[in-house]
């Protein structure tokens, strides 16, 4: 049967309502903790990432997150942030059993988005990459337990998201001076890196990337049960790239549904959806096993509008299990 989830980002500022929210919607679906930017630093995805590093404390500068000696305020703020949405969660989902996603920043989007005390990127020194990579992985590990300690008959979904992966590898981060651009990363250390991130955790994973150009090569080579993207985006190769994942038994996020609530007519997101997977050779029948999502966060809309995507979401893996008998 096709599922339905969200990225992860929600609008506004109450986790309490943003729970109550995704249980509703996505009851008998891949429900998650979602993540709510307008609260400010430490609840943004790299700030609230930053904050499960161990030992590699940062705090807030003009230009961003910076790693820095001790923790300070920063860090209290981004901490206190987290137990509250873990202690909202295990109220909301008390009793819960089956799967519960969490999302947090892939180590290449935290290191592109967090710099070093001299002034530059942390993704420019190979020291702090590795020490990025660890960090973050061991940050997983202490994560994934709370929320298991918290909801025991959950079955954590770890989400992965690298939105900047594309534009690192590309080379096209800016200098901190913004007239030149960063080296490119090196593909294999991209991969040994989100390796050791995504084996930090037992149960199923997800990778995230809602960029142009997505690595898709990379990303099959990673292991990972599911890859989330923005279906919108992909082209006729990318969707090649898609098909071979799917075959090897990779879960697809279809980011079918778009985020600024302009088309959510399900019946008419599904079957443009179950086009392209006949094109790409796919049997109809295995449209049951995808899942279908918003194209990417729901953050920057208005509570109205998340909450009809959501919805449209679940509406459209309802109408692929309708087609796949057809």
């Amino acid at each position: 049967m096709a599922t339905a989830t969200g990225i992860g980002s929600w609008p506004g500022t109450s986790v309490r309502d943003a729970l109550a929210q995704v249980r509703e919607l996505l009851d008998g679906q891949l429900p998650y903790l979602p993540e709510l930017p307008a609260r400010g630093p430490g609840a943004d995805l790299v700030g609230r990432t930053a904050g499960l590093l161990v030992e590699l404390p940062v705090d807030l500068q003009p230009v961003g997150w910076r790693l820095v000696d001790r923790p300070g305020r920063d860090a209290s703020r981004t901490a206190a942030l987290l137990r509250e949405d873990l202690d909202e969660l295990a109220e909301a989902f008390d009793g819960h059993t089956g799967p519960l996603k969490v999302q947090v920043a892939g180590p290449w989007t935290l290191a592109a988005g967090v710099w070093l005390t001299r002034g530059e990127r942390a993704i420019v020194d190979e020291g702090a990459r590795r020490d990025l990579v660890s960090s973050l992985a061991e940050g997983v590990r202490v994560h994934v337990a709370a929320v298991r300690r918290l909801v025991p008959g959950a079955e954590v979904v770890l989400q992965v998201d690298e939105p900047s992966l594309p534009t690192v590898l590309a080379g096209r981060l800016p200098t901190v001076s913004g007239f030149g651009r960063l080296p490119t990363l090196d593909p294999q250390e991209a991969t040994a890196g989100l390796l050791e991130v995504l084996a930090a955790h037992d149960g199923p994973t997800v990778v995230h990337c809602c960029a142009p150009e997505v690595p898709l090569p990379l990303l099959r080579s990673l292991g990972a049960g599911a890859l989330s993207l923005d279906t919108s985006l992909l082209r006729p190769r990318a969707w090649e790239g898609v098909a071979v994942a799917v075959e090897d038994g990779v879960v697809l996020h279809a980011g079918v549904v778009p985020t600024d609530g302009s088309a959510l007519r399900a019946v008419d997101l599904a079957a443009g959806l179950a086009d392209t997977w006949r094109r790409i050779g796919m049997p109809a029948t295995t449209l049951t096993d995808l899942v279908a999502t918003p194209a990417c966060g729901l953050a920057g809309v208005s509570p109205e509008t998340a909450r009809a995507v959501q919805r449209a979401a679940v509406e459209v893996a309802a109408e692929l299990d309708e087609l796949s008998a057809a």
